[in-house]
């Protein structure tokens, strides 16, 4: 009876271990996502390469219907022969120079000020930086657009007050101001993920570091900051992926000034290639263009950042 009842456990775990069977439970949950990616972003990307490749000609003097005709490579050369094409690669040029330093300078100096042992209210300046990410980007420009246009802006009108004329929606300053609702908008976030790689860091180290008389900026300078690279890493390769996508703030802004035209950004550049001029091989050009050198920012920065992690 005893040899039955031991039998029995040894029958189940057998039956538990069947070689293959975690492999096809996994099959069975992951079969939806993939299912889902495939349709919501590798479907689109193949469309979009396809599409790239053909143009709508017309036959004769130009009063026959239009078809449909392999042209190879010669949207990519019209999008790239585009002058305003290649402007907006120029003011993106300029917005990284000014954004990117300044959002992530930003975000580490606040990370390692909440990480301070003398920081009080940590949860409070926590949420107060994250706040305004959770505006959406829409909102976030609207508010912002308000804020800037004269004789409705109280902070145009305060400074008008005290005898300092600025128009944040002129020609000179226009890139500045979106760069400004860009870093409200997101050092929040990037706080919050350099906050979090700070809490790993060895409370050992610090506080060796501080019975030799390490001061808490020396601290964490050459101490904190050095060890949270690959999250700042992160944060970077992120940050440059999002500025390839910088669209709606500009958008928005454009319908407050004319300094921001239709094709202010190549993002920009591509939505009115599909939808005002109805031109969809050449903005499905342009958007193969963007992913391309997103693509290779990417590993740029992925490269820098491994590499500086090594040291």
């Amino acid at each position: 009876m005893s040899t039955r009842l031991d039998a029995a456990p040894r029958r189940a775990t057998a039956r538990r271990r069947i070689p293959g069977s975690g492999g096809r439970t996994a099959a069975i949950f992951l079969t939806p996502f993939f299912a889902l990616f495939a349709i919501a972003m590798v479907a689109p990307v193949v469309y979009a390469i396809c599409l790239s490749f053909f143009a709508e000609k017309r036959s004769g003097l130009g009063f026959g219907g239009a078809e449909t005709v392999f042209v190879g490579f010669e949207n990519y050369a019209d999008v790239l022969g585009s002058e305003t094409f290649i402007g907006g690669f120029v003011r993106l040029f300029f917005y990284c120079l000014m954004y990117i330093p300044l959002m992530l300078g930003s975000a580490l100096v606040f990370a390692l000020l909440l990480d301070a042992v003398v920081t009080v209210a940590k949860r409070a300046f926590q949420l107060f930086l994250f706040l305004p990410h959770a505006v959406p980007g829409v909102i976030a420009a609207l508010i912002w657009a308000y804020l800037y246009t004269p004789g409705v802006s109280p902070i145009v009108s305060t400074l008008a007050a005290g005898g300092i004329q600025i128009d944040f929606l002129s020609v000179h300053m226009v890139l500045p101001s979106i760069v400004n609702i860009a870093v409200w908008e997101w050092t929040g976030y990037n706080v919050i993920v350099l906050f979090t790689a700070l809490q790993a860091v060895p409370r050992d180290i610090l506080e060796a570091a501080r019975v030799d008389g390490a001061s808490e900026l020396r601290a964490a300078l050459s101490i904190k900051a050095p060890l949270i690279l690959p999250a700042f890493g992160v944060t970077l390769l992120f940050t440059v992926i999002g500025t390839l996508q910088l669209f709606t703030e500009p958008l928005i802004i454009s319908k407050a000034t004319t300094a921001v035209t239709s094709t202010w950004v190549p993002n920009m550049w591509a939505y009115d290639a599909a939808f005002n001029r109805n031109n969809l091989p050449q903005a499905a050009a342009a958007s193969i263009i963007l992913a391309l050198l997103a693509g290779l920012l990417s590993w740029v920065v992925t490269r820098f950042s491994s590499k500086g992690g090594e040291r």
